[in-house]
């Protein structure tokens, strides 16, 4: 296990591979695109110039670093271990998603790309990619699954506003999977001009280690802001993240893979119950390994290798698979992974708004459900971080709804 641990910071290998999983499964069209992108990230990292273009935007345009929270009041409540909330939801746009778009549509403009093309779920990259081409000039057009159109509603009016054009995507259930196919074959028949910049850590290499690298601001920060609050050298105890392809988590766990005495846990949207009948998008709970979406993961599958639905109250996380980098986590048992219900994250997101005066999104509503289940069992001096990567705002239809409370009643 040592050995596994020395490796975290060399993975993906020259392939793209996270262990048996990554890779570039992608057609002869896109494969220079994918050659190209590789390279000018590859001279990127080296580049100081980007980085400070980076870091000056991160800092002045999206507003790092984002807090560490101490949630005294949940802490107290729940009587056990200390719990911090790393507050991204705080960022500029309301979520993680800036801190990767920042960097893609910089690489976009460094390979003369015009036109930008995002996927979404929750709208939260849509609007985040929406931003950033407003920032740079540039035309975007977001994929988005006709059934999350309907449930996230203001962050399509946000895009809109913002110049983007919106897309529904009406094959099969509407949903981030297949707003994710459409998006790629946008890609496919527009490769001169056309950057496609994916919100998750997923995709064919060299996407889910770049959107890694993007993310890892949100971990580098704990870090550092931790020891701020508990002293020198101290680390949390447990990380807690939650998971739909995984980019917020990843950004938050990277950091921390080498420190094997940091116990890493991703939450998956465990829907309506993980059972036979498939009513969630826990994919590593109840999943199996395929191909989908130009790389190697973890995937609610039939038995003849079909990608299944899946279903979540949260947008964000209704995705039938997860990022490779996660996959291997997993299998080597690095991380450990645990679904939550939708039950339970509609009785964390509410119980976050009374104890802290904080609206949740509904995908970190998921992580909290579980600091929830687990923070009473622990001593008082172990400490939690959880990624808090999304505000509500985005959500309070959704949730009106699903607790039967009638937004006319407001008028």
């Amino acid at each position: 296990m040592n050995d596994l641990f020395n490796s975290f910071m060399n993975a993906p290998d020259e392939n793209g591979r996270f262990g048996d999983f990554g890779g570039r499964f992608v057609s002869e069209t896109l494969m220079p695109l994918i050659l190209s992108l590789e390279e000018e990230y590859e001279r990127a990292k080296t580049d100081a110039s980007f980085w400070a273009e980076m870091d000056d935007l991160w800092k002045h345009y999206v507003g790092r670093p984002s807090p560490l929270y101490f949630a005294e009041r949940m802490t107290e409540d729940l009587g056990g271990a200390k719990i911090y909330l790393k507050r991204d939801e705080l960022n500029h746009t309301g979520a993680h998603k800036i801190n990767n778009v920042l960097g893609q549509i910089l690489l976009a403009k460094r390979m003369g790309k015009t036109r930008i093309i995002a996927e979404t779920g929750a709208g939260q990259h849509g609007v985040a990619t929406a931003t950033v081409c407003a920032r740079f000039g540039l035309k975007c057009v977001v994929y988005m699954g006709a059934h999350d159109v309907e449930r996230q509603a203001p962050n399509v009016f946000r895009m809109r506003l913002l110049g983007a054009e919106v897309v529904p995507v009406t094959s099969g259930r509407g949903t981030l999977k297949d707003a994710m196919n459409d998006a790629l074959r946008d890609w496919v028949t527009n490769v001169e001009n056309t950057f496609y910049c994916i919100g998750t850590a997923a995709g064919p290499h060299p996407y889910p280690a770049m959107v890694r690298d993007f993310q890892s601001i949100i971990g580098k920060e704990t870090r550092e802001q931790l020891q701020e609050h508990e002293g020198e050298g101290r680390l949390p105890d447990t990380l807690i993240a939650a998971i739909g392809g995984g980019s917020n988590a990843i950004g938050l766990f990277y950091p921390f893979l080498n420190d094997d005495s940091v116990n890493i846990i991703g939450v998956e949207a465990g829907g309506k119950g993980v059972n036979d009948k498939m009513e969630h998008c826990a994919s590593l709970t109840g999943g199996r390994p395929g191909v989908l979406h130009g790389n190697r993961t973890y995937l609610l599958q039939d038995d003849d290798g079909q990608i299944l639905e899946g279903f979540s109250i949260s947008a964000g996380l209704d995705y039938p698979g997860i990022g490779p980098e996660h996959s291997w986590l997993h299998e080597i048992g690095r991380a450990k992974y645990v679904a939550i219900t939708d039950k339970e994250a509609l009785e964390a997101f509410q119980y976050c708004c009374t104890q802290e005066g904080i609206i949740p999104a509904l995908e970190p509503s998921h992580a909290l459900a579980h600091v929830m289940k687990i923070a009473p069992t622990l001593p008082k001096d172990h400490i939690i971080v959880m990624n808090m990567c999304g505000r509500g705002d985005k959500d309070i239809f959704t949730v009106a709804r699903a607790l039967g409370f009638d937004m006319g009643e407001a008028d």
